[in-house]
């Protein structure tokens, strides 16, 4: 494999290096979070561990920022912070990996091996274009006629499953499903009073009504 070790204490950077070489892996390092970066962007790696306490960009910064930029090279994170706070973060933030300083070098190896083998994730969306709405998904950020929309999170998701679905009617049922996940109550008027609202938002400052209400029936996103 083809290792990127991110790791700015040259004695820990050495023994990993020399013990992933003696073992048929070629290694490169970098000893800053920016050489990191740098190097992670520059080249394709297999895998790569990055030190968590870096100087410069520190080690979950280089991580969020790749993540955020499409790279997607496992990552395992080498630190001597403990925290179930810290791994959680880590982990929530793409790290595929944790192990704590001090730590065995045949572990690591295993681990490294592990992350490696795991099917590389499908091409993550990040946007939903319908006429002149726009949805980006990852900073969750909705649009219309290149406006910004002033959306709840409810709101937002409820016009994502709208866009998704623009060329079918949504009925209540498929709503209350997919946007708050939970069974058809023919009680409720939930779904109403939320399109009601995303309504309003969506069609402030426009002539066309952006939501098609279909009779009976459900509700449309405008497609043409």
């Amino acid at each position: 494999m083809k290792i990127l070790i991110a790791e700015d204490d040259e004695e820990t950077a050495g023994f990993l290096t020399q013990g992933l070489r003696e073992v048929g892996h070629v290694v490169s390092r970098a000893a800053s979070g920016n050489d990191a970066l740098f190097l992670a962007t520059s080249e394709t790696f297999d895998v790569m561990v990055l030190d968590r306490m870096l100087p410069g960009l520190d080690g979950l910064s280089v991580l969020k920022m790749l993540r955020a930029g499409g790279v997607r090279t496992p990552a395992l994170m080498l630190t001597a912070v403990s925290r179930i706070v810290d791994r959680v973060e880590a982990l929530e933030n793409g790290a595929d990996d944790y192990l704590i300083k001090p730590f065995a070098f045949s572990e690591l190896h295993a681990r490294l091996n592990v992350i490696a083998r795991r099917p590389t994730p499908p091409e993550t969306e990040r946007s939903l274009n319908v006429m002149d709405l726009e949805l980006d998904l990852q900073k969750r950020i909705a649009r219309r006629g290149g406006r910004r929309l002033d959306l709840q999170p409810r709101e937002f998701t409820m016009l994502e499953a709208l866009m998704r679905n623009a060329h079918r009617v949504m009925t209540r049922t498929m709503l209350l499903e997919q946007v708050w996940d939970f069974d058809f109550d023919p009680r409720t008027n939930i779904v109403e009073t939320h399109i009601s609202r995303l309504r309003a938002k969506l069609n402030a400052g426009f002539e066309e009504d952006a939501i098609i209400t279909v009779r009976g029936s459900g509700y449309m996103i405008r497609s043409e």
